[in-house]
């Protein structure tokens, strides 16, 4: 066990005072035991990717480093089942799978330094899952750490398991705050054939039909999003180059036969709404692309910013995303802007508000009330520091709240996992 301390780690005001990083599940159950009996709390670090998506902890005596659990306990490329430590970066684990043809579409910002425990654990559902399914759909086993020593065992290597409680799907999405995730086991895709992503700018009066013509599409994308702001696609050499026009961006993945053919349509499509022209990218290009977008995502921009994430029903997303861009016509209230991705195929909602580093604090809250309001109920994914304390992560309080304080009793008895981290100050 390494032992430091770091400010670097620093979340909402609280630093911890330790820094460990476990080199296996056994020290890190050993450490968690040991803070349930100094009464001491512990916040669990991957890469620092999505670390914002939960409220800072309310103590904070240590942080519990994932950096050295990346070692490869099962792969079985003929089954497509793979078993790894929650340390490992997204990057890592890609080049691994594409070595035997194969991908794990988690579809999650920065892979260099993602790790799988923290994709896992903040609950991060990508863009395709509309396509392959969740995180936690293809979780077929986990590992994990309790408070009392304890190494928890879920699930296996196997797709289908025996019957019984999945337990491992449990630890998706809880931030930490019931265990500490070790080892997760997936089932794992073969790589598609062949991958292009189309990115197409239109007039914004024309919004509606670019909408309605590729919503009707026979072969449609694995991913589609309509782009408003979120500039990292448009790599004009001048900033008075840049074209702030909206974009359509697909993503389209299969046989050679069958993207051909859907990207006739695609174009076909684009063509009868008004679109004259279409940028394709291709191959590595069109990875490199897409993932772009992904980063975009929870990069931060200008002097203060926070981005919300907001669920609902594809056919509203278009109304969403133009409710939160409205709430702050000609630059908004006291210079509050917002820009959005619209995803036409899962019903997400990406809401960037950017703010001038003068704005007071209570119109930065009221700017956070406005686009919930306007994209639904929504969580935080990355947010200035100046941003954190007035922006709650979570929003309204679900109605589930007494069933997940019973879940944190149960697993966390003594409140050592991250706590005031989760939704209810959990």
């Amino acid at each position: 066990m390494i032992a430091k301390r770091n400010d670097a780690l620093r979340l909402g005001t609280l630093s911890p005072a330790r820094v460990l990083e476990p080199a296996d599940g056994v020290e890190l159950a050993a450490a968690l035991a040991a803070a349930a009996a100094a009464g001491e709390s512990v916040v669990l670090h991957g890469g620092g990717t999505l670390q914002h998506s939960a409220n800072p902890p309310v103590r904070y005596d240590s942080a519990v480093l994932t950096t050295r659990l990346v070692a490869v306990h099962e792969y079985e490329p003929r089954d497509l089942t793979i078993g790894i430590g929650a340390g490992m970066t997204l990057a890592t684990l890609r080049r691994m799978l594409a070595e035997h043809h194969q991908v794990l579409p988690l579809d999650a910002p920065f892979p260099a330094r993602a790790t799988i425990g923290g994709t896992l654990a903040s609950g991060w559902a990508g863009p395709r899952r509309a396509t392959y399914g969740r995180s936690r759909d293809l979780l077929i086993g986990a590992t994990v750490a309790l408070t009392d020593g304890t190494l928890a065992v879920c699930g296996g290597m196997v797709v289908k398991n025996v019957t019984g409680y999945d337990l491992g799907k449990l630890y998706v999405g809880s931030q930490g705050t019931l265990g500490a995730i070790v080892r997760a086991n997936f089932k794992v895709l073969p790589a598609p054939p062949e991958q292009r992503l189309a990115i197409s700018t239109f007039e914004d009066d024309n919004r509606e039909r670019v909408v309605a013509h590729v919503g009707g599409m026979t072969v449609p994308p694995v991913a589609l999003l309509i782009r408003d702001g979120f500039l990292a696609l448009r790599d004009a050499p001048r900033p008075e180059d840049i074209d702030f026009r909206p974009q359509i961006v697909a993503l389209f993945e299969g046989s050679e036969s069958t993207v051909d053919r859907a990207m006739r349509e695609y174009r076909s499509a684009l063509g009868a709404a008004g679109v004259a022209e279409t940028r394709i990218l291709t191959g590595a290009a069109a990875s490199n692309g897409f993932q772009d977008v992904l980063d975009e995502y929870v990069a931060l921009a200008g002097a203060v910013s926070f981005t919300l994430l907001g669920r609902g029903l594809p056919a509203d997303a278009p109304l969403r995303s133009e409710r939160a861009r409205t709430a702050f016509p000609s630059g908004g209230e006291r210079g509050v802007s917002v820009e959005t991705i619209a995803n036409l195929l899962t019903g997400d909602v990406v809401a960037r508000v950017r703010a001038p580093a003068a704005l007071d604090a209570q119109t930065l809250a009221a700017a956070g009330a406005a686009v919930r309001s306007a994209i639904g109920r929504a969580q935080l994914i990355a947010a200035h520091d100046a941003a954190v304390p007035h922006v709650d992560a979570w929003g309204e309080t679900p109605s589930t709240i007494a069933t997940m304080r019973a879940l944190k009793e149960r697993f966390d008895p003594q409140n050592v996992l991250a706590p005031g981290r989760f939704v209810g100050a959990i």
